[in-house]
């Protein structure tokens, strides 16, 4: 298990094969043993393997095609709506907007998600996450018919790799393990070492078309705001109030 998380990689070709319903079966359930706050499962897993619909979310996602290609697409979401029937159930008031439900639900979903790809590896399969499935959560909402009390959180494509990446370096430890404290004083001389190692990696990786650095990158992509809508879509299904 240790070896099987140390190495992993995002799988964005797949072969044509398909994936059998107990492969799916079992990714689903694995999802479903993960931990969950409060034992609320605060989450739906959607099996997408209808090609039309992959299509469609493709585009929303940012014409991102392997969302088309692969065999199955996952959609994972942040799911109230069942809480919502238990308070109605015993007639008691229902307290879902402020930010901590938000965050309940957003984890419990990430956890299912990291499980289900684990147990897609575990068969020989790979995937990579999709955040680009909130790029316009309105849109997903309805194509996938979610009702209120519900965002989407990720989505996960599933398949037999075609494709052999290699990892991509991960950040020195001393910038993100800390012991007893938060060390500070470190972090600049971590980021200078890590910019090295990840602008040495995209140059062989491009031979050499590419050398930008992790802080030249993170820079501009905190640059400008990111999925502006999110906020609005929640509040529309009931949450943020």
């Amino acid at each position: 298990m240790i070896e099987l998380i140390k190495s992993h990689r995002s799988i964005r070709a797949f072969k044509e094969s398909p994936l059998t319903d107990n492969q799916i079966d079992l990714i689903t359930e694995s999802g479903q043993w993960a931990p969950t706050s409060h034992h609320v499962q605060a989450y739906s897993i959607l099996v997408i393997k209808d090609e039309e619909k992959k299509k469609q979310l493709a585009a929303l996602a940012g014409n991102q095609v392997y969302v088309e290609k692969c065999p199955v697409f996952f959609v994972i979401c942040a799911d109230f709506y069942r809480l919502k029937q238990a308070s109605e159930k015993h007639d008691q008031p229902f307290e879902v907007g402020e930010q901590e439900q938000v965050l309940v639900g957003s984890i419990d979903a990430a956890l299912v998600a990291q499980n289900m790809l684990l147990a897609a590896r575990a068969q020989g399969l790979g995937g990579v996450m999709i955040g680009g499935i909130r790029n316009d959560p309105e849109a997903i909402s309805t194509l996938l018919e979610l009702p209120q009390y519900t965002f989407p959180v990720m989505g996960l494509c599933v398949g037999y790799p075609d494709q052999d990446p290699d990892q991509k370096p991960r950040m020195p430890k001393r910038a993100v393990i800390h012991e007893e404290r938060y060390n500070q004083e470190i972090i600049g001389e971590a980021l200078e070492e890590y910019d090295q190692t990840i602008s040495l990696y995209y140059s062989e990786r491009t031979n050499g078309k590419r050398k930008d650095t992790w802080t030249e990158h993170m820079a501009h992509h905190f640059s400008t705001p990111k999925r502006k809508e999110v906020g609005n879509h929640m509040k529309k299904q009931g949450f943020l109030k």
